[in-house]
């Protein structure tokens, strides 16, 4: 069981500050991979919390192998974000406060193949498109680090 789930059964679904890691994972076109969430049913970048005594970019790199079956060379840091743009509720009612250190995956190795119970589908997207269906922290992250054109 996970950090969050443990913590979840001492403070409920009340807002919690979570630490984590989203990887951007880009094809030869210049394509975006993004995995349709089982919770919400949305498209949203691969990544997650931190486990206890993880850093940044080892949480990265294991959520980019236990969501999409890849592994990396390097992971570029993009940029963090926190703050109450990064709220979040999710379908259940947990509550978050997201910070989420942006990292964009370069030497992929493997086929991407949804590996865990987080995810329903993989598909790499044009982000010179809309995409549908994104999930709102996903469409705020990439457009607040300029990887989405804002109206």
């Amino acid at each position: 069981m996970g950090y969050i789930m443990e913590l979840r059964k001492l403070v409920g679904s009340r807002p919690l500050i979570m630490a984590g890691s989203c990887v951007l994972v880009f094809n030869e076109e210049g394509h975006l991979l993004l995995q349709r969430r089982t919770d919400s049913l949305d498209w949203g970048t691969l990544g997650g919390s931190l486990e206890p005594g993880e850093s940044l970019e080892e949480a990265a790199a294991r959520e980019l192998y236990e969501e999409a079956g890849l592994r990396a060379e390097t992971y570029k840091l993009i940029t963090v974000f926190s703050g109450q743009d990064m709220y979040y509720k999710y379908p259940h009612g947990d509550e978050v406060y997201n910070v989420t250190a942006v990292y964009e995956a370069k030497g992929i190795k493997g086929n991407p193949m949804v590996m865990d119970d987080e995810g329903l589908e993989l598909r790499y997207f044009d982000l010179d498109q809309p995409v549908p269906e994104i999930n709102p922290i996903t469409e705020y992250v990439l457009k607040k680090a300029g990887y989405i054109k804002t109206n």
